[in-house]
């Protein structure tokens, strides 16, 4: 493994404006917003007002968009070919507020281009159903038939840190392809690529009163996002405190709760190791580990164990780790050095409690080094609760019983990966595992942008997201009646 320590190129600050209903606002009061590499102020974003807020709800509310199916699907398609003529300078927008390496920051700008075509799609295909009448003794010679409406109100969204781009367009895309409107809070930490994300819809033709987006302090302003009688639904991806706070303050809305996950690779006795290790690494490393479906246990039965670990620390010595804007790098930072800080702490209560640290555990800033503890327990704060960065902690285990016992045994239910050849096991394991998806010799984190994603436990309420779930979450379904 080799680490840079050549410092990210200083920058004079950008300053951001607030984006109600597509207008450009700026206030006094501002959030700075630090390259987690270097430290430095890059940026500068309002914070937005109460007033602010009632504002862009007000608006968005008022507005009935009259776009049609195809108005929707263009709007998304030239969304995505602007979004792909600016990848470059869309993924270092990304590197330089989140600290994310530019592979990683160039995947995200790929996989957002997914999301707009699969959501221009879908707003062309009916979505409308026919059921006959004249099923039973009881019934009529009529039809009833189905469709689909956008909501009376507006959809608050409110979006995490971790994938400044994907995480907002997973919310915003669904949104436009079913003609309702949006107020977008993204995270104080990584609000930049939002703010562009919202400027290339504008260019694309969206209606502004569609789209605004505030950046702002949440304890601020976020009651009135989850309040006030404009919203019809909240949307949100991030962690378990925050989510269970929206669930108890917006009663009687619609909610949507993407939190956390604490997901476990587990690897049999029969599997291919090197393709397991394989798994482990990308599914630890990608993304600074910062990602609700990464890989943060690792189960590995005892008879393999020894070769799994071997082959773990081959691929964590060869992850380049770094300045972020070096694209030689497999791994930038994570977002803050408070996060780093956790990680390290986590790690070493690990080691004092009886674990074995076999590489890694460096920090630096907010530069933290892919790290490897062996001999780890399921009781054990490192895998009992979510850690949220690159360590790879592994857990032996002799009996499928016990793999399953302590997969499950968590607040959370996720994802999760499997290793193996074996049927029965694979049948076994997706019956018992509680959780929301389980990838067979794949990383948790695998899917495609339109398919229903999402956890149960602590991990979300059990609805899912993802283009098609999304979209049917974002409209009311009205049934009429005809006597043929």
């Amino acid at each position: 493994m080799s680490v840079t320590t050549r410092p990210s190129a200083a920058r004079e600050p950008l300053h951001e404006s607030l984006r109600i209903a597509g207008e450009k606002v700026t206030r006094d009061r501002v959030i700075e917003i630090r390259h987690p590499y270097s430290g430095d102020v890059v940026a500068t974003v309002p914070r937005a007002t109460l007033d602010d807020v009632k504002r862009a709800l007000q608006i968005a509310r008022r507005f009935k968009s009259k776009l049609t199916r195809y108005d929707r699907y263009q709007i998304l398609m030239k969304t995505g070919v602007i979004i792909q003529a600016r990848k470059e300078a869309m993924a270092r927008l990304i590197t330089l507020e989140s600290g994310l390496c530019l592979k990683d920051s160039l995947y995200e700008v790929g996989r957002a281009s997914d999301v707009l075509l699969f959501a221009a799609n879908q707003a062309l295909v009916d979505d409308g159903s026919v059921f006959s009448c004249d099923l039973t003794a009881h019934g009529k010679s009529r039809k009833v038939y189905t469709m689909r409406e956008p909501l009376q109100g507006v959809i608050t969204a409110i979006t995490p840190f971790n994938h400044p781009l994907n995480q907002v367009i997973h919310k915003v895309a669904p949104a436009v392809a079913t003609n309702n409107r949006v107020v977008l809070k993204p995270s104080e930490k990584t609000p930049l690529t939002a703010l562009a994300l919202a400027d290339a819809f504008y260019e694309a033709g969206l209606p502004p009163q569609m789209l605004s987006v505030l950046t702002g302090n949440p304890a601020e302003i976020a009651d009135e996002l989850l309040t006030s009688p404009d919203v019809d639904l909240v949307t949100f991806t991030g962690g378990i405190a925050v989510g269970k706070y929206i669930s108890a303050k917006a009663v009687y809305k619609r909610q949507i709760l993407e939190l956390g996950g604490n997901d476990p690779i587990i690897v049999l006795e029969d599997a291919d190791l090197e393709e397991a290790a394989t798994l482990a690494a990308a599914g630890s490393y990608k993304n600074s580990g910062q990602r609700c479906t990464a890989i943060k246990r690792m189960l590995v039965q005892m008879s393999v164990a020894d070769r799994f670990v071997e082959l773990l620390l081959e691929k964590t010595r060869a992850v380049k780790y770094g300045d972020p804007f070096d694209a030689s790098m497999d791994m930038g930072t994570v977002i803050d050095e408070a996060s780093a800080q956790r990680f390290e702490a986590v790690v070493n209560e690990a080691i004092a409690d009886g674990a074995r640290l076999l590489h890694g555990n460096v920090r630096r800033g907010a530069l933290y080094s892919p790290t490897v503890i062996d001999q780890v327990r399921p009781e054990m704060a490192v895998v009992r609760e979510e850690t949220f960065g690159p360590v790879s902690p592994v857990i032996r285990f002799d009996t499928v019983e016990e793999a399953i016992r302590i997969a499950n045994g968590t607040a959370f239910g996720l994802s999760s990966s499997l290793c193996t050849n074996r049927m029965d096991m694979i049948t076994r394991f997706i019956q018992e595992l509680n959780v929301g998806s389980v990838n067979v010799r794949e990383v948790p984190g695998y899917r495609l942008e339109m398919t229903p994603f999402g956890g149960i436990k602590d991990s979300g309420l059990g609805y899912k997201e993802g283009v098609l779930e999304a979209m049917k979450s974002f409209c009311n379904v009205k049934t009429y009646s005809l006597p043929w």
